[in-house]
């Protein structure tokens, strides 16, 4: 097979791929009769071929991808009127605070920030694939230790978290501005709404709490279905408020997390 045929071979395979590929994947294609070095040799053959293209080929952490350059997003973006999901600064924050600082747990970012860090926030990055559970600290109440996933890497077009900028660096303040983070006034103004619903939830259960202890100052006694009816006022403060601990508790990891 000539190296003409091999570079269209893995062109081809490539281009048509819906995931990035593997210098294995990309070795199975010739039943494994080339080395994963001569693979990688024509791989950097077909970038040169495709420098000056509206496409380029990148080694990301999964894999090899042909992908559109930057300076071609404008005009793609014209097929697809579509605008991108809105988030809010306080996930960007929340993100770059587990980029840069992974394992944090959701106190350290508390604690970095200054702020409660609502569920809310934590739920959006997990569910866009973004951050997830690397482990527990071996501290009270055992909190997650939280952490990127290949995905983050991917979507910001990176091999490895070492390719990130240094937080010292000019521009690293927009390291993650290609995710199409938005601080407008209307993902602001959920943020706050999912905030002032923590606290009303906060609240609701402090009355609930006060009430009891008039009762038993009275020398009341809490029937069962009073237990009852306390019970999840106190639930829902647990979920709302999470007593993690702050950075300076020791981060050793205890078990990984356990598999879905």
């Amino acid at each position: 097979m000539t190296e003409a045929e091999i570079l269209r071979v893995l062109e081809t395979a490539l281009l048509c791929a819906d995931a990035p590929l593997t210098v294995t994947d990309l070795r199975s294609l010739f039943e494994d009769t080339i080395s994963g070095d001569d693979v990688r040799r024509h791989l950097a053959a077909l970038q040169l071929d495709w420098q000056d293209r509206g496409l380029e080929l990148v080694q990301l952490a999964s894999g090899w991808r042909f992908q559109s350059r930057p300076d071609m997003q404008r005009y793609l973006g014209r097929l697809n009127p579509e605008k991108p999901p809105r988030y809010s600064r306080a996930v960007l924050e929340t993100l770059a605070i587990i980029a840069w600082r992974q394992p944090v747990t959701r106190g350290d970012i508390e604690d970095i920030r200054g702020v409660t860090v609502s569920a809310q926030i934590i739920r959006t990055l997990e569910d866009r694939g973004w951050i997830e559970t690397l482990g527990y600290r071996d501290a009270p109440g055992r909190p997650a230790l939280l952490g990127t996933t290949r995905r983050f890497l991917e979507d910001l077009g990176l091999r490895a978290l070492d390719e990130l900028p240094a937080l010292d660096e000019e521009g690293s303040a927009d390291a993650l501005g290609v995710l199409a983070f938005d601080a407008s006034e209307d993902s602001d103004a959920a943020r706050s709404q999912v905030e002032a619903q923590e606290t009303e939830v906060q609240v609701e259960a402090q009355q609930v709490t006060s009430q009891d202890v008039a009762q038993e100052a009275q020398g009341g006694q809490r029937t069962d279905e009073e237990t009852q009816a306390v019970e999840p006022g106190m639930a829902a403060v647990d979920s709302a408020v999470s007593p993690d601990i702050g950075p300076d508790e020791p981060e050793a990891l205890v078990s990984r997390a356990p598999d879905e």
